[in-house]
């Protein structure tokens, strides 16, 4: 969403500085959301924490808001899903709008827009079964990078140097719940 330029700390009027989220990156969120707190308060910004444990649409009430300050990291804070909510409750919000947060948080999709463009990636093989941990050695050989394609920052990853990591790497990669994809390193 499109604002103006602010100058005065009272003319953000009430921030949401909205953290913690259900991903895997609870804690790193909770960590930066302090941080982020501490940092416009001292500006002498009216900023709110709102710790997020659950379901966004049901804990935040933006009639007390002016504004977000989105520091939720992951899967429902990076995702497109907490933009999409704010958009639909007109709330502005720091950060990338929805469809860039979506596609940039799904490393698979974000490579086959790159690859689509003509820009240069890894070569990758989405691994789903063991036919496809026998594809990903043919094609990549080793040492893999293994990923979770949904997952932010660097959860579940692991690099493979032979069958038995990749194989281990994978077990650890799908406990994600989301595509896992076997990278050239």
């Amino acid at each position: 969403m499109a604002n103006k330029q602010i100058h005065n700390p009272a003319d953000f009027g009430r921030v949401a500085v909205l953290m913690g989220g259900m991903a895997a990156e609870r804690e790193v969120s909770l960590n930066s959301g302090a941080a982020v707190l501490a940092a416009l308060q001292r500006q002498q910004v009216n900023a709110i924490g709102v710790d997020i444990e659950s379901d966004f649409l049901t804990e935040f009430q933006p009639q007390n808001f002016d504004r977000v300050f989105n520091i939720i990291h992951g899967r429902g804070g990076e995702d497109g899903i907490l933009q999409a909510g704010l958009e639909l409750l007109g709330m502005p919000y720091t950060g990338s709008g929805v469809l860039a947060s979506a596609l940039s948080m799904d490393k698979l999709r974000t490579k086959w827009c790159w690859r689509g463009l003509g820009l240069p990636t890894p070569e990758w093989v989405l691994l789903t079964d063991e036919a496809s941990l026998t594809e990903c050695v043919q094609k990549l050989e080793f040492p893999v990078i293994v990923k979770p394609a949904q997952e932010g920052s660097s959860f579940g990853m692991s690099k493979a140097r032979n069958y038995a990591e990749l194989v281990a790497a994978f077990e650890l990669a799908s406990k994600y719940d989301c595509d896992v994809y076997a990278e050239r390193w």
